[in-house]
């Protein structure tokens, strides 16, 4: 589903992404953490297509992206981000509706896609109709959720989805989105600083520092078997579970 070959970028005389090859399969749930300054955000903006790497090719579902393919390869996305990035002028109905006014959509299948969504996602239905400074931060990150599945896309990316909600909200939405992803089975591809929100929702989880890809696989290969002592130092940090000598 989305495969880097070779990616790198640099910015003057820093390095933010090192050659980097990495593979996420479809339809499964991956995860790319790693401390600040990383290449997480970087590295997430050239799968979107919204900065070129300086070397090196993003592969979509087989097709290498271009200048002239980017913007019709990311219809085939759905993007969230913290706080849901909401138009504060538009409804919650409006900002999950706006790609499918753009695309021509008929009024009835808008409206019944949108009801749909809201029922998946767990969002009250009268809540539709106020705007994003109306509803709490879980609430605008529902909408946000449902904005990125609007066009039924076969990749979902989650930026930091959660990091400004307050850790019982965050609770109860990692745990709904983790029945989501697999009520929907799509690939999921998730940027995160946080080994346990990773771990509860990927399936494999790829650690980097330094632009560099450490180490990748399941949680539990990251915990038992540690490729670099950064990953025990990582995971320690964290207060996960203790990893072994």
């Amino acid at each position: 589903m989305i495969e880097l070959v070779d990616i790198s970028k640099v910015y003057g005389d820093r390095t933010i992404l090192q050659p980097l090859t990495l593979k996420i399969e479809a339809q499964r749930r991956f995860a790319l953490i790693g401390p600040s300054g990383c290449g997480k955000s970087t590295l997430l903006r050239i799968i979107l297509g919204l900065i070129r790497p300086d070397t090196g090719s993003v592969v979509l579902n087989g097709v290498v992206m271009t200048p002239l393919n980017s913007r019709d390869l990311r219809l085939g996305i759905g993007y969230v981000i913290q706080d849901g990035g909401l138009f504060p002028h538009l409804t919650a109905f409006g900002n999950v509706a706006l790609m499918a006014h753009h695309l021509g959509w008929e009024g009835e299948r808008i409206r019944s896609r949108v009801l749909e969504l809201a029922q998946l996602v767990q969002l009250p239905v009268d809540l539709l109709q106020r705007f994003p400074a109306e509803m709490s931060g879980g609430q605008r990150q529902r909408v946000g959720i449902m904005r990125s599945l609007m066009l039924d896309p076969p990749l979902l990316i989650f930026d930091e989805p959660m990091g400004a909600l307050d850790p019982l909200v965050r609770f109860h939405l990692q745990d709904d989105l983790r029945k989501i992803f697999r009520t929907l089975d799509k690939t999921v591809l998730l940027v995160t600083h946080d080994m346990g929100e990773a771990a509860f929702l990927a399936d494999e989880i790829a650690l980097l520092k330094d632009g560099r890809v450490v180490q990748k696989g399941s949680y539990e290969d990251l915990v038992n078997c540690p490729a670099d002592p950064f990953v025990s130092e990582f995971l320690r940090a964290q207060r996960m579970e203790p990893v072994n000598p």
